[in-house]
């Protein structure tokens, strides 16, 4: 059995993707990583190079700009990242997405375990949203709490919409739970960072009327709009400690002032209390 990582990157460094710390967080188990690296412009490409691992191989691509709707520009530079794995398991991470080095032997043992099992298809694992800070992660409906981020290799299989998850000819994937979980740090982020990667994210969705329209011209992301969100206890992953001691910003969360609707706080009791979240979207079908 061999695996793949890989994962897609664009400009990086000036958008505050922890990109780096992903790539390393997997490539201990990895027989090799291809990472597509988009034209970026702050040296992104250089910097998964001064990695110097002999397992990473670069894919330079360039964005077509007029693919803007729905970010399927994502899953088409995904694709071409699965398309160069040789592994019989693909493991993909976003750039902000990183894996606890407590879960690697899960991760492996779960591979070795539905390898020859034609059944399964792929591995689902859960997830932790950080929002604001390292120190808080995100509970509200909206932050979904599974998603598919390993695959076997098959060409029938290929990256979904916009890059969340996968599908084969059009219909779920059957997957197997693993204990694993991806720690996905898209929303925490200094402010000046965060407002850059808003309008950049939302580029690969909206046109340029759009944006002007529904993204804030401030120079500062605004983290105080209404999340329901949980002080984080436990630890991070060890490649990302440089960074959250680096941390140069201030985060406050006052839930006396978080206005949450009251079908958002009866979904929070249902899966705090039984584990089941009401009406819960699912791109996957476990068996």
């Amino acid at each position: 059995m061999t695996i793949s990582g890989f994962t897609i990157i664009r400009n990086g460094n000036i958008l505050g993707y922890p990109y780096l710390e992903s790539i390393q967080s997997v490539l201990p188990i990895c027989d090799e990583f291809i990472a597509v690296v988009g034209d970026s412009t702050d040296g992104t490409r250089e910097s998964i190079l001064s990695l110097k691992s002999p397992k990473i191989k670069i894919i330079d691509t360039i964005w077509d700009e007029n693919l803007r709707k729905g970010g399927q520009i994502l899953a088409q530079q995904t694709n071409i990242a699965l398309s160069a794995t040789t592994g019989t398991w693909g493991l993909y991470l976003q750039g902000d997405e990183v894996i606890h080095e407590k879960y690697l032997d899960n991760i492996v043992k779960a591979m070795h375990k539905w390898e020859n099992d034609a059944r399964v298809e792929g591995l689902l694992f859960k997830y932790k949203h950080f929002y604001g800070s390292y120190d808080y992660i995100a509970k509200a409906r909206q932050w979904y709490r599974y998603e598919i981020r390993a695959i076997k290799k098959d060409p029938g299989i290929y990256s979904y919409r916009d890059a969340q998850g996968f599908r084969k000819k059009g219909r779920k994937l059957r997957v197997k739970t693993v204990d694993a979980e991806v720690y996905h740090y898209g929303w925490c982020r200094p402010p000046k960072e965060q407002q850059k990667k808003q309008w950049a994210f939302h580029k690969l969705y909206h046109s340029d009327e759009w944006l002007k329209k529904h993204v804030k011209q401030t120079e500062e992301y605004d983290y105080s709009t209404n999340q329901l969100i949980e002080k984080f206890t436990e630890t991070h992953p060890m490649v990302m400690k440089s960074k959250i001691e680096s941390m140069n910003w201030e985060f406050e969360y006052d839930p006396k002032k978080t206005k949450i609707s009251l079908k958002d706080r009866f979904i929070f009791g249902v899966e705090k209390m039984f584990g089941f979240r009401p009406w819960e979207y699912k791109n996957y079908k476990i068996i």
